[in-house]
């Protein structure tokens, strides 16, 4: 991959009903390059709404990939990764750290509401299945939408030059707990 190639990683961060959304635009190189700043409701679902403006607000032509930390930010507010690759036209990666038997079991146990539980799970069915990716010895876990499997780790490792977390991704959460920090 160039050096100049451009992704804008999305991360989260939220302490009471409103979660602080940060984006960072980084090159291949690890240089920074431009940041956005929204916001999501904890536990709403206007994640995926808020991703896409993120992107609108922008403007960059200059963006190649998109890249999300979960599918589940703002205690599952779940991210449709499908609408955000429609409405942007980047390939969308979504990056997770850890091992997990998947989200169903906890959307149950966090709802009441029948339909909300019916609503989310429908959209987490929806979602591309993880696939496990070896990076720089550690193990992440990859969705995408707009990539092969094979492209969509390459993308990965290309933007994490250590470690297992994607520079994009490293540099959006940094300033989103910074905004939540000053909150």
């Amino acid at each position: 991959m160039k050096s100049g190639a451009r992704a804008l990683g999305v991360a989260e961060s939220y302490r009471a009903e409103t979660s602080q959304f940060a984006g960072a635009v980084v090159r291949a190189s690890r240089v920074t390059d431009g940041f956005v700043f929204s916001t999501a409701t904890v536990g709403g679902s206007d994640a995926t709404e808020t991703v896409c403006a993120m992107v609108d607000r922008l403007d960059r032509e200059d963006i190649r990939y998109l890249l999300v930390a979960g599918i589940a930010p703002a205690w599952f507010n779940i991210l449709d990764l499908q609408q955000i690759h429609g409405h942007t036209d980047l390939p969308v990666v979504s990056v997770t750290f850890e091992s997990s038997p998947g989200l169903e079991g906890a959307i149950r146990e966090a709802f009441d509401d029948s339909d909300v539980v019916q609503d989310r799970l429908a959209t987490y069915r929806a979602q591309p299945e993880r696939r496990p990716v070896t990076v720089n010895d550690e193990t992440v876990y990859v969705r995408s939408v707009g990539l092969s499997d094979s492209a969509a780790a390459d993308v990965v490792r290309a933007f994490t030059p250590e470690g297992g977390r994607p520079e994009p991704l490293r540099v959006a959460r940094l300033a989103a707990r910074g905004l939540v920090e000053m909150a």
